[in-house]
């Protein structure tokens, strides 16, 4: 990314009453971050459902020292940045619509082609709690599942611990910046995490440790991750806000049940009560609703797929499939431009072939 571009895109996040929703309607409309800046300066913005207090906004904007002093904090420290105009900008993050328009991380950032979920749970996790982390992870291991959590108290440590232990990646989504790791006590965890995984962050480095943040960061854990899984919960808590934001993306979420009377299983409980999530008894639940294989299976299946002839519109809909992995069947026919009537039709000729498989809810994946 420019220099000039990240200057401006890093003052577009910090603009009052500019969220990431009207940030990317912009970007759509004008192309880059300078541009909308030029064009709020000129009065000359007029997009649907942009309204005229978010260009003033922009036009006052005058905080650019501390855009400088950021951008020299990245640059000292080595922060790796990701706009939504990069290619490795994670891919079911790119369609969550809320999702950040650039994010900042450390350590071996690699999203895409992945198995990923997200493992969250209340901060007092209990010994049931404990054992049913340890026992999901060791049960997925030989799917090499990426484990997404917060880096907090309770279920989202245990969780990170345990991808350690298994030699799993994880990473950790911050609610503040790079100057600190809260809690204090987990930083020597997090730096044990970035040789595989690491730690992202939406905040500056000059963000302070905000109860709000911590929510907002809660709509990354969840569009990271293809399915959220819910270890223990009392009926009101941070994770059941991830839950809740994983359902709006149409994402899967799971939750382990657990006795009526445990206090830490009443959100989970309802949850699976409101059908709202999966019911979670193994790691097999996860394993078959996901349709994951081991990297053996995967491999062999893509040798499979070599010996199949494909034409245009196939191979269109097969390469896409293959780089964003599960997807709805309106979602392939909005990305490619494509009449819903006639990626169906396509779609069922590759199932007949054995080269992709139809997921729940109208999703689809190679094999």
């Amino acid at each position: 990314m420019k220099q000039n571009e990240l200057f401006y895109l890093l003052a577009l996040q910090k603009v009052r009453n500019v969220g990431d929703i009207s940030a990317k309607k912009l970007l759509r409309h004008f192309g880059t971050a300078e541009e909308i800046f030029k064009a709020a300066k000129e009065k000359a913005i007029d997009i649907p459902d942009v309204g005229s207090f978010i260009i003033d906004s922009i036009a006052k904007f005058k905080d650019f020292n501390r855009v400088e002093n950021e951008m020299a904090y990245i640059e000292k420290n080595h922060i790796q940045v990701t706009s939504i105009f990069d290619n490795d900008y994670p891919k079911k993050l790119f369609h969550a619509p809320d999702g950040p328009i650039l994010f900042f991380s450390k350590g071996n950032t690699n999203w895409n082609d992945r198995n990923i979920i997200s493992i969250v749970g209340t901060r007092n996790i209990t010994p049931y709690g404990k054992r049913m982390v340890e026992e999901l992870i060791e049960g997925l291991k030989d799917y090499r599942p990426v484990i997404v959590s917060g880096l907090a108290y309770g279920v989202d440590i245990e969780a990170h611990l345990n991808a350690l232990k298994h030699d799993l990646s994880t990473f950790g989504v911050l609610g503040h910046g790079f100057q600190q790791i809260y809690p204090s006590i987990h930083k020597r965890i997090s730096e044990d995490m970035l040789e595989k995984g690491g730690l992202i962050t939406e905040f500056w480095s000059s963000d302070i440790v905000d109860r709000n943040n911590f929510l907002k960061r809660n709509r990354i854990i969840a569009g990271l991750s293809e399915a959220t899984i819910i270890i223990e919960s009392a009926a009101k808590g941070g994770s059941l806000v991830t839950a809740d934001i994983a359902n709006s993306y149409n994402r899967d979420v799971f939750a382990i049940p657990g006795r009526t009377s445990d206090k830490f299983s009443k959100g989970c409980n309802n949850l699976i009560k409101h059908n709202q999530a999966i019911i979670l008894t193994s790691h097999k639940d996860i394993v078959e609703m996901l349709q994951w294989k081991t990297e053996e299976k995967q491999a062999a299946n893509k040798q499979l797929n070599l010996f199949v002839d494909l034409n245009k519109e196939e191979q269109k809909i097969f390469d896409y499939l293959q780089q964003n992995g599960k997807t709805s069947l309106d979602e392939l026919s909005f990305s490619l431009q494509m009449p819903i009537s006639k990626t169906a039709q396509i779609l069922l000729g590759l199932e007949l072939n054995n080269v992709v498989s139809s997921l729940p809810g109208k999703a689809y994946e190679v094999i």
